[in-house]
């Protein structure tokens, strides 16, 4: 077992390749959900930090400064030598990771390996996102991509370094600087990617990390004049403030990667038993709090009561525990607020007729665990089929035809992701074409990678991150038009 006692090394402001403390002087906690007690305390930025960390971000973007000047291949062999003192630090971020999130350190050890994954994807893009020439007689026309410049990153506490990689990735690729926000409660692996970063080399200015609080640093960062751009990972409600502020301020480019409430449709010409794992892995992973989770499980009428006896052995084998024990599966919600609102929805579903097949109640008594929840007879008008509950709890719906499915699967606010279980390619083919979401997986579930777009319809967010579609919310284009004589 790793040492569960690594001491965070870093806790102050980082601003300009410096860890400073905050302006003001304040700390706050980070706390290990798995017990309940404090890491370390944290430099609390706020708008005078983030003036701070922008002032230097926009030096380092100057068009004559250093960072301007590198070529794509010198920006590339940064974010690769980024990536390598990630890899030689995995286990450090990975046991970071674990104490402030609680998710079982293998998870962590994954999370960061794909962190590095979505870098040197990106580190691969520095000299291919490209401008066209234009037919325009008797003119000459070309568009540049440029970088959009300064740029506010706001990430959440569920997936803290891979977040962190989604977001400065395409940035550093394209020739952005950053200002980024991390989760409050989520502050320790930011902070030691900064360092790295800074050893890999990166220019002062260019990554600058402020620890605080939503409505003081987050706030400062979407208000802020000279940021020219806010990408934003969390909830529906603190999208629309981001993108009110940005209204208000300079009118900023804004992406938001937000909720979600995602069905997977099971049919019932599939191995049941793989099928049964699938649903319980797009559910209960990272204690249920994953954007895309596949909470709306609806399975066909003839092998609906196998599967959910199945499905509800599967979710009371689920080991719960220390993190840092390997035989553990499921670590603990974020902090107390977010374990009372999801027993709070246990309530609301049991109130509501939804038929508690399984869990619902607290595991233990320290930390902040609870137990896999499987409710049945679910039906469409239940808060808990509406809802983002963000917790280890699924919901199975029964259903009889495709049509109807379709129709019923889309009738929710949110539109992040869909999965579809058949063998019926033409079933497959049509739910994929016809749902209302941004990722579909068919026969799969949560298969994301850095090749491929992520984000949402509908209230699920604006933009995409990843792929090639992730660098157009980083670029300006320019048009360039040259009179002939």
């Amino acid at each position: 077992m790793t040492n569960t006692n690594v001491v965070p090394k870093y806790t102050q402001l980082f601003i300009n390749n410096e860890f400073v403390d905050a302006v003001s002087g304040k700390k706050f906690p980070t706390v290990n959900p798995a017990t309940g007690k404090v890491i370390a305390e944290i430099a609390e930025g706020d708008k005078a930090d983030v003036d701070l960390a922008v002032a230097a971000a926009k030096k380092a973007f100057h068009r004559n400064s250093e960072w301007r000047k590198l070529s794509p291949t010198q920006r590339s062999e940064l974010m690769l030598k980024l990536c390598s003192l990630m890899e030689r630090d995995k286990l450090i971020l990975a046991s970071l990771e674990t104490q402030d999130n609680g998710k079982p350190l293998s998870n962590s050890i994954f999370a960061v390996a794909a962190a590095i994954d979505a870098l040197k994807y990106y580190a691969g893009w520095t000299d291919k996102f490209t401008g066209n020439t234009i037919p325009a007689e008797p003119y000459v026309a070309q568009t540049r991509k440029e970088p959009i410049g300064v740029v506010g990153q706001i990430i959440p506490w569920n997936y803290p370094i891979n977040m962190l990689a989604w977001k400065w990735a395409p940035a550093l690729c394209v020739g952005c600087t950053i200002v980024m926000k991390p989760a409050e409660q989520t502050p320790l692996t930011a902070l030691h990617a900064a360092a790295l970063a800074k050893e890999a080399g990166f220019p002062a200015g260019v990554i600058n990390v402020i620890t605080g609080y939503g409505p003081t640093a987050g706030a400062a960062i979407s208000e802020h004049h000279d940021i020219q751009k806010v990408a934003f990972t969390g909830s529906g409600e603190i999208g629309r403030i981001i993108m009110q502020a940005a209204a208000k301020s300079n009118l900023k480019r804004v992406t938001l990667e937000l909720g979600g409430k995602s069905p997977l449709v099971i049919f019932e010409d599939v191995d049941v038993d793989q099928a049964v794992s699938i649903a319980h892995n797009a559910v209960f992973p990272n204690a249920g709090q994953t954007c895309c989770a596949g909470t709306r499980t609806y399975v066909h009428e003839k092998i609906y009561d196998e599967f959910v006896k199945k499905s509800v052995a599967l979710a009371k084998a689920r080991k719960l525990g220390n993190p840092f024990d390997a035989t553990v599966e499921q670590g603990p919600q974020i902090d107390e607020e977010m374990m009372n609102k999801v027993l709070g929805y246990v309530d609301i579903g049991v109130k509501q007729g939804a038929n508690l097949a399984c869990g619902g109640k607290r595991f233990g008594n320290e930390g902040y665990f609870i137990e896999p929840t499987i409710f049945t007879e679910v039906t469409e008008n239940m808060r808990i089929a509406q809802e983002e509950i963000f917790g280890p709890v699924m919901s199975v719906l029964k259903f009889s035809s495709l049509e109807e499915v379709i129709d019923r699967a889309n009738d929710v606010e949110y539109g992040l992701a869909a999965g579809v279980l058949t063998n019926d390619i033409n079933k497959a083919t049509k739910f994929a074409n016809n749902i209302n979401a941004g990722s579909v997986w068919i026969n799969c579930y949560t298969a994301v990678m850095p090749q491929t777009p992520f984000g949402g319809y509908k209230q699920s967010g604006i933009g995409r991150e990843m792929g090639a579609a992730g660098l157009e919310g980083y670029l300006e284009t320019k048009t360039i038009t040259l009179k002939l004589n």
